[in-house]
């Protein structure tokens, strides 16, 4: 447990959605947006409004918390004093903010030395927010404030799993991502951290994904696990830095998934 004030670290994540939202919105939809890719020879898509927000939220920081250390998306690692780290992800799901979709978020956990505390997955178009950690499952929306709880599905053949590309990562993830899907219920694709949000409110019950880093799965940890269900990798362990990503509804569905994961 933290020796810090929860509640006062509440308050600088919800400062820091907020401002990450005053800076974003301008720039979504109706805006023609110069975008340039971090990859060379592929597609990896960053704007003027994902390094905008980023900027934002580490302004409140620098207000409000110097002494944390900050790993971002688009700025970097800074160092810090306290033993804590503002994990952020400005845009979550670039690809689909280009777009004009509603799937992409404002991801911002608070990670001590044995993970996410805290974190807070943000839709600032809708207005939804979902929150997670001691205390604390809650999303808050256009319909009010209401508590997040995970589904309570056991059998692969009632679930539904959402992904974000159908290629998933390298061939031999793809046929293990294949495995879990030909079990389920319903494949979706394409949601990117929003479909983490789904897992915590109890509208679906797995996330597979590979090729993640710590920045884009910290803050679901946090918001899954506080309501009720957990992340793994594919060999069940912690997830914490990233790479592949397995988030249930429940302990019993997520064995059933890893165990096909694995060949099982």
């Amino acid at each position: 447990m933290l020796d810090e004030d929860l509640g006062r670290l509440w308050q600088v994540a919800e400062t820091m959605a907020d401002a990450a939202r005053a800076a974003i919105l301008p720039y979504f939809r109706g805006v023609a947006l110069e975008t340039r890719s971090k990859l060379d020879g592929g597609f990896d898509p960053v704007t003027v409004a994902d390094r905008a927000a980023e900027q934002a939220m580490r302004a409140v920081l620098a207000r409000e918390r110097p002494q944390d250390a900050i790993l971002g998306e688009e700025f970097g690692a800074t160092p810090g004093t306290s033993g804590l780290t503002w994990v952020l992800d400005p845009i979550d799901g670039t690809r689909g903010f280009i777009s004009g979709t509603p799937t992409w978020g404002v991801l911002i956990a608070l990670t001590g030395a044995e993970g996410p505390v805290l974190g807070l997955i943000d839709q600032p178009h809708i207005g939804e927010r979902f929150q997670g950690g001691p205390g604390r499952a809650l999303v808050s929306g256009p319909h009010g404030e209401r508590p997040l709880k995970t589904r309570a599905t056991t059998d692969l053949d009632a679930a539904i799993l959402f992904t974000t590309f159908p290629e998933v990562g390298t061939p031999a993830e793809r046929a293990a991502f294949d495995r879990v899907s030909g079990a389920v219920q319903l494949t979706r694709y394409g949601m990117d951290c929003y479909a983490y949000a789904l897992v915590a409110a109890g509208q679906i019950d797995l996330v597979i994904e590979a090729g993640l880093n710590a920045y884009d799965i910290q803050a679901p940890i946090a918001v899954i696990e506080a309501a009720g269900g957990l992340v793994t990798d594919w060999q069940g362990g912690k997830a914490h830095d990233g790479g592949q990503v397995l988030a249930a509804a429940n302990p019993r569905i997520h064995a059933r998934a890893l165990a096909l994961l694995q060949g099982s």
